[in-house]
């Protein structure tokens, strides 16, 4: 590795060089005289100086191909940084190829414990002002999960923020500068300029303030459906309303339910139902047609809500908290120490502004709730959607006779298990009598006003619940977890006792699971470090299946009999698996009706075992997808994102058409009917670009053109 060595007295540019510590770092990588130790490893410095646009003064450093070509800046004479009192580094740098390249900043203190480090994307284009915050940070510590695009135009200046950084760093003694690009293909240049440090976080501010108009838009960005004020905002309702008002709410060959006519072989049993018949599965309506299900989820009024307490300076124009506007301000605590989901979220307590609920009443008034749903189940027909999915307002199905679907949410002080995933919280434990009791409950809450309803699809039970862990053992996290629970957790009783009937003795299980143990009470400990399945013990994956098997059978079991001892009609859709297990799935398909999975990629049958499911042979329901883009206000792309509002039309194609394809799957389900607010939602800050509407309800043209088009094509008669 060729390694390049510049060495130039600090007091050149004028910093005090006869001490141990300098005040500050101010150098200039454009100047013959760099005021510090510069190492270029893997770089090269090339040509003489060069000026920007603005007079600047710049130089170009080629990164090489190589594992990490790095330039490394350090104080001279062995000597450190005191950066006390800084709150930011900046970099002046332009990317000098046609196409963003990927840069890391690390900082390391003096004694190389510590160290910050952030990686920024650095689009093609002009000069601008790359600046590092000397903390860790987060959007998440801002409220958000994704952060507002980059670079952005502060006072005048392009400036791009690293708005993450990870770690820590000595201010008192810092050590080095790092610039490096992780394995380069091919030679990248840049050019770079002055580094220094300043006071404060002005930067970090201004990247934040001000981000959110009256409507709760974007405000640094324009794209087709934005209003700029109410008269628009009205146009651009009634010129959708205009629309509606010629589109028929029932298609030919369907019947009331938005059943197929042309499927035959099925059963009318007064009720939905699933029903194999000629080669594959199908929902069936109560009047006995094919019924292929087309939902969305989160169809709510109240879907804009984003805390503002803390953070005013975020928005522009809110709206005073008294008068016409107070019934859209509330307070919340979104604080969940237990849930993965909400770690490192800032901001997540205090008082909400709802700005979607806020412009539906800017358009339609007092009687806003009553034209929302109307205007709603309007588009929703119009786009070819034939059910209401999970989360949505409680009377859009019911009320107004369309299929819709029914959570139920088992709540309770009731034990619970960590898999080692927990985005969502720990995993109830179905062997404590009080998840049982808990479980009759809400079962009963849930079916009470629903029960003899023929438009009812059918209960989902709770939601992406971690029946695994993490990492390349996550499948056996739920049994490791269990065994590492508190001695008096009933789950961990009920596996000691399984073991104990298998085994007898415990010299038996530790020959098995190659290790030592004297007694079972050595096992019933809080904090038991079981063993990892491997290939010289295989009981202990055997074990382990078998106990993920049971205890998969245990919670299916339990809210599958109480949802047939208060609702004998309806379907049992499964619990929406996210992370799973053979196990688990198999288990869902013995006691439910319907097996669930909230499928986050390109197709469907890659984002669950559609060979397993074929061979359980059981109906598949896609209660959840989405594909997202960063073109229209809200900051990230979703779970499953694409460039363009175009390319999210045609991934929606493209998925829908393979789920109709696929012989046991039976629906699919979009989340979600309105974009995530600019500034993260209540729940953990998610911030995305995913609606059919946006925080305006204003549709997304394009887009919802494509859904029309696609779910016609998958569920109108041939």
């Amino acid at each position: 590795m060729k390694r390049y060595a510049l060495l130039w007295p600090l007091c050149l540019l004028g910093l005090n060089a006869c001490h141990a510590k300098e005040a500050s770092a101010t150098i200039d990588l454009a100047s013959a005289l760099p005021a510090a130790h510069v190492t270029l490893a893997q770089v090269q410095r090339t040509g003489s100086a060069e000026h920007a646009s603005d007079g600047v003064t710049q130089q170009r450093y080629a990164f090489q191909p190589s594992a990490q070509p790095q330039i490394t800046i350090a104080p001279g004479d062995g000597k450190t940084w005191d950066w006390i009192g800084k709150g930011e580094l900046r970099l002046r740098v332009q990317n000098a190829m046609p196409w963003a390249v990927t840069l890391n900043l690390d900082i390391d203190s003096a004694a190389g414990a510590q160290h910050l480090h952030a990686t920024v994307g650095l689009p093609a284009g002009p000069a601008q002002t790359l600046v590092l915050p000397l903390h860790a940070e987060s959007p998440r510590g801002e409220g958000m999960q994704a952060p507002p695009p980059m670079p952005f135009d502060d006072r005048g200046q392009l400036t791009l923020l690293a708005t993450t950084v990870q770690g820590a760093v000595d201010l008192r003694q810092v050590g080095a500068i790092r610039l490096s690009m992780p394995t380069p293909q091919a030679a990248q240049t840049l050019l770079l300029g002055r580094v220094d440090t300043a006071a404060g976080e002005a930067t970090l501010h201004d990247t934040y303030a001000g981000i959110v108009d009256r409507y709760g838009q974007f405000t640094r960005a324009q794209w087709p459906e934005k209003i700029t004020d109410d008269a628009a905002l009205r146009a651009a309702h009634a010129a959708e309303q205009s629309a509606l008002a010629g589109a028929s709410d029932k298609l030919a060959g369907m019947d009331n339910y938005g059943g197929r006519l042309d499927v035959h072989n099925l059963t009318a049993t007064g009720w939905f139902h699933a029903q194999k018949a000629n080669g594959r599965w199908q929902l069936v309506t109560p009047d006995g047609h094919a019924f292929f299900s087309l939902g969305v989820n989160a169809v709510v009024a109240d879907g804009g809500r984003s805390y503002v307490e803390g953070r005013e300076f975020m928005f522009k124009d809110l709206p005073p908290t008294s008068g016409a506007w107070s019934p859209f301000y509330g307070s919340g605590d979104s604080r969940q120490p237990d849930q993965g989901a909400s770690q490192g979220i800032g901001y997540n307590h205090g008082r909400w502004f709802d700005f979607y609920a806020a412009n539906l009443y800017r358009v339609d008034g007092d009687p806003w709730m009553d034209a929302w749903r109307t205007r709603t189940l309007n588009r929703l027909r119009d786009w070819g959607f034939n059910t209401v999915g999970n989360w949505s307002d409680a009377s859009l199905g019911r009320a107004h006779r369309v299929p819709y679907t029914r959570p139920i949410n088992i709540a309770g002080d009731y034990a619970n298990v960590s898999a080692g995933y927990d985005y969502w919280g720990r995993m109830p434990d179905p062997f404590d009598p009080r998840f049982v009791q808990a479980t009759e409950r809400a079962v009963a809450n849930a079916s009470r006003d629903v029960r003899d309803d023929p438009w009812l699809l059918g209960y989902f039970a709770d939601n992406e619940l971690a029946w695994a862990g993490v990492g390349p053992q996550g499948r056996w996290g739920l049994a490791l977890g269990t065994l590492r629970g508190d001695a008096k957790s009933p789950a961990k009783q009920a596996f000691i006792a399984m073991l104990r009937k298998k085994y007898v003795e415990p010299e038996t299980l530790a020959s098995a699971w190659g290790m030592a143990l004297g007694s079972w009470d050595a096992l019933n400990v809080t904090a038991f470090a079981a063993p990892v399945p491997n290939e010289s013990h295989p009981a202990i994956a055997a074990d382990y299946s078998a106990w993920l098997r049971r205890y998969a059978d245990t919670y299916f079991r339990t809210v599958a009999e109480a949802i047939h001892r208060h609702d004998t009609h309806h379907l049992f859709l499964g619990g929406r698996f996210a992370v799973n297990t053979p196990e688990a799935v198999a288990a869902c398909a013995q006691y439910c009706d319907v097996v669930s999975f909230n499928v986050y990629a390109d197709l469907p049958q890659h984002g669950f075992d559609a060979a397993a499911m074929h061979q359980l042979d059981k109906p598949v329901l896609i209660s959840e997808f989405h594909f997202g883009s960063a073109d229209r206000g809200p900051f990230g792309k979703g779970v499953v994102s694409v460039y363009t509002e175009q390319q999210r039309g045609e991934a929606y194609a493209k998925f829908v058409a393979a789920a109709a394809a696929d012989t046991h799957i039976v629906g699919a389900h979009w989340f979600e009917y309105v974009d995530q607010p600019v500034t993260g939602r209540l729940l953990d800050g998610e911030n995305s670009h995913i609606g059919l509407v946006g925080i305006t309800d204003i549709p997304f043209g394009g887009f919802v053109e494509a859904v029309r088009a696609a779910n016609r094509q998958v569920s109108s008669p041939r």
